[in-house]
């Protein structure tokens, strides 16, 4: 039978259709491609399952008839510069929205923030996770089709902040990403950029009209600066490299899977220095005890002396935290105590359990750690601690002193639903040898040789060292169990499975902080 012809209302349909795509405009394409970049409908296709993509308002275009002619804005602004609709990413459902670059910088078009708003209510209603890239320059001037005075009254920004602790939403950026764009990037749980990125709330143009200089583009917020300082998540070298971690965090977020291979678990046995001042890698550790290639570092430059991941243990999910002794010993900053609080919220408003190894010496001291704010920054860990209803496992690696401890076991020994030490482990109030001091203050005043004062704190920290060790304070039951370091993979997921059994209890919904 011969293929009926298409009408004229289907035809224009399907013409205008084409218009959309990248093959229409084959030298912005080119221009996108010169920059090392790739379009926005090129990611979306590289994120998603093929064919799920359902796309929402592809046949918008800037609001600028007043200044320009249809056919101009059909060829040129496709999607108004947002690609935006629901799809399935490994088989899940999920929401997908990207800025197109090639379109007027990607900055924010009025349909653009309705196709948004649109968008945003639908992933609500749905419980969609989200990916957002996120490139562009911010909000658009040259709109003409809306009257306005400040455009404030846009509901964009208010709706996907609301999202917060409702669905994992993850902000992809490459590139230049200012002002509104930026905010988007920032209100999202994680941020995965690419090398070549700068973030900032104000792209060069607001810069200087704040009479701030001329500041080019890439100098605003770069990756050198936006790493260290804990904006960006994760670090990558360029988009195809974004998209794949994007799906792996994507995949945490998904409930537990077959359980994947692992590493040796008799290795973990000599992880840990014997001596108690030598640091160590703790990465090692973790990678360990998760299934192989599972684990995902988050802010690894910011705050180093917290290690913040996400991982599997036997297919399940988790989120870890872990004591880095080679910066500053692995005490608790006022930024470590951010980067920890936070990530206990994302694990909590997520479903996520949560395994802490701990070696700690307890808090930063002294003048300096104060000048940081460390009393409210510091006390944000155990509240966080405090409000998990997540199982959490807690195993002291090595060091386990005073309120820092406390805090990385949710505010106390107890507090966890399991809490293991390896057999070299300390536990104490606070640092042994500080103790010894403190405790000894008049006898060592009265001691008037100088190397026998000191001779006299090496004996008396000793016999603090044979008090405190793990065996001891177990024999107490301040702890549950001293285990062989290679059993600690099997207990975690014997433990998180018993969890499983019961149904976490409701809690009222919280926004995970940005920060």
């Amino acid at each position: 039978m011969p293929d009926e012809p298409i009408r004229d209302d289907l035809a224009e349909v399907l013409r205008r259709r084409a218009l959309t795509q990248d093959d229409a405009r084959p030298d912005a394409v080119a221009r996108r491609h010169a920059a090392k970049g790739r379009t926005a409908r090129e990611n979306i296709a590289d994120l998603i399952d093929p064919e799920s993509f359902v796309e929402y308002g592809r046949f918008a275009i800037a609001a600028q008839r007043r200044r320009r002619d249809d056919t101009d804005l059909i060829e040129r602004t496709p999607a108004d510069g947002l690609v935006a609709g629901t799809a399935r990413i490994g088989g899940h459902a999920c929401a997908v929205l990207s800025y197109d670059y090639t379109v007027l910088a990607g900055t924010q078009g009025a349909l653009g923030h309705r196709k948004k708003d649109r968008l945003f209510e639908i992933i609500e209603r749905l419980r969609l996770p989200t990916v957002f890239f996120a490139e562009g320059g911010g909000g658009r001037p040259g709109d003409t089709d809306y009257p306005t005075v400040s455009s404030l009254e846009v509901r964009a920004f208010k709706l996907w902040a609301a999202l917060s602790g409702v669905v994992p939403r993850i902000a992809v950026v490459k590139g230049r990403c200012f002002a509104g764009n930026a905010v988007i990037a920032g209100a999202a749980d994680l941020i995965v950029a690419t090398a070549d990125t700068s973030i900032g709330m104000g792209g060069p143009a607001m810069i200087a009209g704040g009479g701030l200089g001329d500041i080019a583009p890439d100098d605003v917020g770069p990756i050198s600066v936006q790493a260290p300082n804990g904006v960006v998540d994760v670090v990558v070298p360029d988009e195809a490299a974004a998209v794949t971690a994007t799906k792996k965090l994507l995949g945490y977020f998904h409930g537990p899977s077959e359980p994947g291979p692992a590493a040796d678990q008799t290795a973990l046995r000599t992880m840990v220095p014997e001596r108690a001042r030598r640091a160590y890698h703790v990465g090692p550790i973790i990678e360990t005890l998760a299934d192989q290639d599972t684990v995902t570092y988050l802010r690894e430059k910011f705050a180093p002396e917290m290690v913040t991941a996400l991982a599997r243990i036997d297919g399940r999910p988790v989120g870890v935290i872990a004591n880095n002794t080679r910066v500053m010993a692995g005490a608790i900053t006022a930024a470590a105590s951010d980067k920890a609080a936070r990530f206990l919220q994302l694990c909590e408003a997520f479903g996520l359990p949560v395994v802490s190894l701990v070696d700690c010496p307890g808090y930063m001291v002294g003048p300096a750690a104060e000048a940081e704010a460390l009393v409210r920054r510091g006390s944000r860990l155990l509240v966080a601690g405090a409000a998990l209803s997540v199982p959490l496992v807690a195993v002291i690696l090595r060091r386990g002193y005073g309120l820092g401890a406390q805090a990385m076991c949710g505010g106390s020994l107890h507090e966890p639903l399991l809490t293991v030490a390896w057999p070299g482990a300390h536990l104490g109030p606070m640092g042994l040898e500080g103790a010894v001091r403190l405790g000894m203050r008049k006898e060592l005043e009265a001691i008037e040789d100088a190397d026998a004062r000191e001779e006299a704190v090496r004996a008396a920290t000793a016999a603090a060292e044979m008090h405190a060790r793990a065996l001891n304070s177990a024999s107490m039951f301040e702890i549950d169990d001293v285990i062989d370091p290679a059993e600690t993979r099997s207990l975690i997921a014997a433990t998180l499975t018993a969890a499983a059994e019961h149904e976490r209890p409701p809690t009222a919904r919280r926004f995970v902080d940005t920060w």
